[in-house]
């Protein structure tokens, strides 16, 4: 098999997974993140996820973006934050276990649903110098979960 037939079939496969995920998160009822792909791009989702509670986030509604490569879900996503919250940095690809930087720890089976759960819990984690991630002073993040309320997103 060529190299560009198999990597179509590894798109084709990525393709249809995402779609069966786009439909899983649908049709999910938690309340604490949402996530759907953008009309042009199967590949670049948008998500939503709640400050987990009682911490300096709680009660925060934070928006970011995923970029899934073409292999996904064998690589893992880029994960970007949109909403400021004392934690991430904006609009700069994040460095977690369970992003790009990190294609090691990552296991095809998770999906965009583990994605967005590993990335609440990281909220509470401390930023040790990771990339993209910020240690605001607690009243700080306090003040942007209460703003992340008024974002509006211009691409969905």
């Amino acid at each position: 098999m060529s190299a560009a037939r198999s990597g179509a079939l590894v798109r084709s496969a990525g393709v249809r997974r995402l779609l069966q995920e786009a439909q899983e998160l649908e049709r999910d009822d938690c309340s604490d993140y949402a996530a759907a792909p953008l009309e042009d791009d199967i590949f670049s989702w948008h998500f939503t996820v709640r400050g987990p509670k009682s911490s300096d986030f709680e009660g925060g509604v934070y928006h970011g973006r995923l970029v899934l490569p073409s292999e996904y879900p064998f690589k893992p996503p880029e994960v970007y934050m949109l909403t400021p919250s004392g934690r991430f940095e904006i609009n700069k690809k994040i460095c977690l276990s369970i992003s790009s930087f990190h294609p090691e720890t990552w296991q095809p089976s998770w999906g965009i649903r583990t994605a967005l759960v590993a990335l609440m819990a990281f909220f509470e984690s401390e930023a040790k110098g990771a990339v993209g991630s910020l240690d605001a002073p607690p009243a700080e993040r306090r003040r942007m979960a209460r703003s992340s309320l008024r974002f509006k997103c211009t691409t969905c």
